[in-house]
């Protein structure tokens, strides 16, 4: 897996998180990653691709939200270590 960086956005609910990564996918050349969901309800949804157009991504959603957003993070040039943990826990759905 490469990337540049790695953003992330945490919202309620599966419905939200769709949106979510409709708004990211449409915004800027991101790739879609997948999507964790916690205690709650929460979800986090997981995008990857180069720092300028991760940044735009979550930017655009955190100014103009297509739902209530929690948190949102962008992690530029991840260290090794976060690459790692990614890999092993960044797991995409299967194909059909």
């Amino acid at each position: 897996m490469s990337y540049g960086a790695l953003g992330l956005i945490e919202v309620l609910g599966s419905t939200n998180a769709i949106l979510v990564v409709d708004k990211l996918l449409k915004t800027a050349e991101v790739e879609y990653q997948t999507w964790n969901t916690k205690c709650g309800g929460h979800v986090t949804v997981f995008v990857s691709g180069s720092v300028s157009a991760v940044t735009a991504a979550v930017e655009a959603v955190k100014e103009n939200p297509p739902c209530e957003i929690f948190l949102t993070a962008v992690i530029s040039n991840p260290s090794d270590e976060t690459r790692k943990w990614a890999e092993a826990n960044i797991k995409k759905p299967a194909k059909k």
